[in-house]
């Protein structure tokens, strides 16, 4: 459902999510408006809909960022190893070391704010942990007899990493995926809860929770409901993951 209105939101939506109604105000759930309104009288259930095409496309983008990122340097430094290795481990080793939400603050505020900037920070930022998992399992497969094969024959590395190695790590590259997301989901949204990123008024999970807050008791669902979306949403990528390793995972090495 929350892919249907990230896709489709604004053809859902009752009313337009900027319009405002001054005199309404703040008001609860009624026939007119499931979900309420807010301080400006804006409907809370169409901002909800319109909102969840920038709660979700931009993590997305980070997932698919980390992921390109994390599988192929992780590839490298696994099937390689030697200096390559050690220098990757290194820089990912000072990487983890680092607090990565606080430097995504300041990356976010020093570069003038923006999700633009957050995002590209965040795929960076994201990617050593996922660097290690894929390093180690490229470890263990470059032994196996499959991959042994491969270079008797002469191929080349790189067709051994990404047409052999790669298929076999895919199980655990796609839960990582959907692990990234949830994460990027997350710290988007707290993003926008500390004010830092998309402008104020924008319709999004994140920042309707923070400017909807004080409006607990005129309208409690205006913070409420985009905040359990959040929660929904990221559980059900995680469960989805889950799944995902588990049913990749039936199948030899090829």
């Amino acid at each position: 459902m929350a892919v249907v209105a990230a896709v489709a939101g604004s053809w859902l939506a009752p009313y337009d999510p900027a319009a405002q109604d001054l005199a309404l105000g703040a008001t609860g759930s009624s026939a007119a408006h499931w979900l309420g309104t807010d301080d400006l009288g804006r409907d809370v259930l169409s901002r909800m809909l319109v909102g969840a095409w920038s709660a979700l496309s931009w993590p997305v983008l980070v997932t698919l960022g980390t992921t390109a990122l994390s599988t192929t340097l992780g590839l490298l430094s696994g099937y390689r190893r030697g200096w390559v290795d050690a220098l990757m481990m290194r820089t990912v080793d000072l990487a983890i070391a680092m607090p990565g939400m606080l430097m995504l603050i300041v990356i976010v505020g020093v570069l003038g704010g923006g999700y633009a900037w957050a995002v590209l920070a965040m795929a960076v930022l994201f990617t050593p942990g996922d660097i290690r998992v894929v390093r180690s399992l490229t470890l263990a497969q470059r032994e196996l007899a499959y991959a042994e094969a491969a270079r008797t024959l002469g191929l080349s590395s790189r067709r051994i990493m990404f047409r052999h190695l790669l298929p076999n790590l895919a199980p655990t590259v796609v839960a990582n995926a959907l692990l990234s997301f949830v994460a990027a989901l997350v710290s988007l949204a707290g993003l926008s809860f500390l004010g830092v990123g998309l402008p104020a008024g924008t319709p999004d999970w994140g920042l309707m929770v923070e400017e909807n807050r004080k409006l607990l008791d005129l309208n409690p669902w205006a913070s409420i409901a985009p905040a359990a979306l959040l929660t929904v949403v990221a559980c059900a990528a995680t469960l989805l993951g889950d799944r995902a390793f588990e049913t990749m995972s039936r199948g030899e090495p090829r």
